[in-house]
């Protein structure tokens, strides 16, 4: 992964991460406007789009749902809308994380690399197996083992929620993408549901429950399994 398309109608961004990005060896373009971006993924199809939400032709979510039309190229946001209800708007139109500005460059620097790993990593996400801190979770046969060989039970529910999480290594997956996969439509907002199923499995997974290393909570945004 080499092609970064930045997308941000501020210059003194765009100067910026085009001289952070390439001083890493990325080849960077740039856009300032929706309409523009679009173009550019078109005529060269980026391996990783940093978007901007604020745009002056169109919102970045329509680009976000524009480029969702035909490619799954990884999307981070970049913005200064800081609301829970733009990021989860963001993150359903198929972004891959999302930053707030005023932003660190090393954190967004890290966020790339997290993406970068996941896209071309040679383990496959959706395979057979998946590792949970002590724990091994085969995907196929639908089962958790402990590394001393204890199995670990988890209700058909608890097993939804965790295998959406896990075949979605280090992406940000919204409360209410995630209500919606694993309860149906008609519950997209029975957010006490997750924090009680995200509880119980850390409780069955996590070294330590209170202070998790892979089920991960982002505040207003979602869940995430860091492997």
């Amino acid at each position: 992964m080499n092609r970064i398309l930045v997308v941000d109608d501020e210059p003194q961004i765009l100067r910026a991460l085009r001289i952070n990005l390439r001083a890493r060896g990325y080849h960077v373009d740039i856009a300032a406007t929706g309409t523009t971006a679009l173009k550019a993924a078109a005529s060269h199809p980026p391996d990783l789009v940093v978007l901007d939400l604020g745009l002056p032709d169109l919102d970045g979510v329509d680009v976000i749902r524009g480029l969702r039309g035909w490619t799954t190229v990884p999307i981070i946001v970049l913005s200064g809308r800081a609301g829970s209800d733009d990021k989860v708007t963001a993150l359903d139109a198929g972004a891959d994380d999302y930053v707030t500005k005023p932003f660190g460059v090393d954190e967004l620097l890290a966020r790339i690399r997290a993406v970068t790993r996941r896209h071309t990593s040679g383990t496959d996400p959706t395979g057979p197996t998946a590792r949970l801190g002590h724990h091994t979770v085969d995907l196929a046969a639908h089962t958790v083992t402990a590394d001393d060989g204890t199995d670990v039970k988890l209700t058909p529910t608890q097993w939804r929620v965790l295998e959406t999480l896990l075949r979605n290594p280090g992406k940000l997956i919204s409360q209410r993408q995630l209500l919606h996969d694993v309860w149906g439509p008609g519950y997209e907002t029975e957010t006490s549901y997750l924090r009680q199923y995200l509880a119980q499995l850390r409780r069955k997974l996590e070294p330590n429950p209170a202070r998790p290393r892979h089920l991960l909570t982002e505040p207003g945004m979602g869940y995430r399994y860091q492997p």
